[in-house]
């Protein structure tokens, strides 16, 4: 199972150490080509540091993002489920050993107000997330929390799809998580360097390097298709993370025959009496996760990056320009975060220092006024668009044809519903913009018909 080659990431970096200008030239030119990178090509991006390759790295994943994704840029919200944790991560403002933590658990109804919070802003997307820990987080109160939150309704507002970032489980475990009607089911190995991974998993099941390493593998085996994977950047050396990320996805591609529908990309932030995450092992530089974020793009084009609001809102504005196609916003990470106060932050039961506190509607605003579609849209998983077959129309760009008018439906209905004055100004006047740039006519008019049934009260239209 221990398909992280160490010594062939060491060796593939310090061989590929000095590239020259006509190596990356050719690189980032294969790139263009929506076929992804080897580990050998990556390895000559990762070593670059000169100014204008930087740029030119930058420019060329954009292109590679939008000719795949389009313009679009998904929203969803983590939904913390419970901060109790069983584990001792050096990072992590959850670990067991943090005495100084407010610890909570949600139970069903104070998890349908969570939920109706969030609807009532206009999220239709969640990511349930929960610390480590049997006892409170089982595969059985998982499955409930699912439930929960599709029967929860307020208003108009719904959630269409409930992602998971829980601890792994076993085979037989997976396939309950499957039933309850899942989309992605998300872990991260936080770092693959497993002496690093030791030194910063003290104790508890995530200890277990193998165990989460082959997490994917068993959600893989229970039918889960959409898994997302992720390395937490600042544990170990960056360009290590991204050759064993790339590792991870060609396992997954050659064993199953799909790679990963999203990689995670979170750089450490400060957290609650967590020794390594005040100060990192191995810091990211704001340049450095620029680099990164491309990087990721060009080697593995297909697949989702998230960037999470651990970034401040600037560097988010701007890294969205380099590859990254799906951001929490409006985002708490403390269990309770979302009806407890909607305008305050509680440091005492967080995960992790958050950078970026920008409500929905403002994120929203912002987003299009850099020129992107912001979309809820969950139309893929509802059609059967996802592992291999959502990876065949993503490989050569033909998910735009369906991605485009599914985030202007959800686009509109959001600017109906719950936008401010401006907000739906704004957004109206993308949306026709958007609406002209679909070259196919019938793909544009059918477009045009469904953006007006919802105009007329139609909800949840997708194709």
């Amino acid at each position: 199972m221990l398909f992280i080659n160490e010594k062939k990431i060491i060796e593939t970096l310090a061989e590929n150490e000095q590239p020259s200008s006509e190596r990356v030239d050719a690189v980032i030119a294969k790139a263009l080509e929506l076929k992804g990178l080897n580990a050998e090509e990556t390895a000559v991006l990762l070593q670059c540091s000169e100014g204008k390759t930087i740029q030119k790295m930058l420019s060329t994943a954009k292109k590679v993002k939008e000719k795949i994704y389009g313009n679009r840029i998904v929203l969803f919200a983590p939904l913390y489920l419970s901060n109790y944790c069983a584990n001792n991560c050096l990072y992590c403002g959850f670990r067991a050993e943090n005495k100084q933590l407010e610890r909570k658990a949600l139970d069903m109804q104070e998890l349908k107000r969570e939920v109706e919070t969030l609807e009532g802003q206009g999220h239709k997307r969640l990511l349930l997330v929960a610390g480590e820990h049997p006892a409170y987080i089982g595969i059985e109160y998982i499955t409930k929390a699912v439930q929960t939150v599709y029967e929860t309704k307020k208003e108009r507002g719904e959630i269409r799809r409930v992602n998971v970032n829980t601890a792994p489980f076993t085979v037989g475990e997976f396939k309950q998580l499957k039933q309850a009607g899942i989309g992605t089911y998300q872990v991260f190995q936080e770092t693959y360097h497993s002496e690093t991974y030791k030194k910063m998993h003290v104790s508890g099941k995530k200890a277990d390097y193998e165990w989460r390493l082959a997490a994917m593998d068993r959600a893989q085996q229970a039918g889960i298709d959409d898994v997302g994977i992720g390395a937490l950047f600042g544990l170990c050396d960056y360009k290590f993370e991204v050759l064993a990320l790339l590792q991870h996805a060609e396992h997954l591609q050659e064993k199953f025959g799909t790679g990963p529908h999203t990689i995670s990309v979170p750089r450490i932030e400060p957290a609650l009496n967590a020794p390594a995450a005040l100060q990192p092992p191995a810091p990211v530089s704001d340049d450095e996760f620029k680099k990164i974020i491309a990087v990721l793009r060009l080697s593995v084009p297909y697949t989702g990056m998230i960037l999470s609001t651990r970034e401040n809102a600037e560097t988010r504005n701007e890294l969205i320009n380099y590859g990254v196609s799906q951001i929490s916003a409006g985002s708490r990470t403390n269990p309770g975060g979302y009806t407890e106060n909607e305008k305050k932050h509680f440091p005492e039961a967080e995960q992790f220092s958050l950078g970026d506190t920008r409500e929905l509607d403002e994120v929203v605003r912002e987003l299009m006024k850099q020129g992107f579609a912001p979309s809820f849209c969950t139309g893929c998983y509802r059609s059967g668009r996802t592992g291999e077959k959502f990876m065949q129309l993503a490989k050569p760009g033909d998910i735009q044809q369906f991605c485009t008018p599914n985030s202007l439906f959800t686009l509109k209905e959001y600017l109906e519903d719950y936008a401010k004055k401006e907000t739906k100004r704004i957004g109206e006047e993308l949306i026709a913009k958007q609406l002209e740039q679909i070259n196919n006519e019938k793909t544009r008019q059918l477009t045009k018909q469904k953006l007006e049934q919802i105009e007329r009260g139609q909800r949840d239209v997708y194709i």
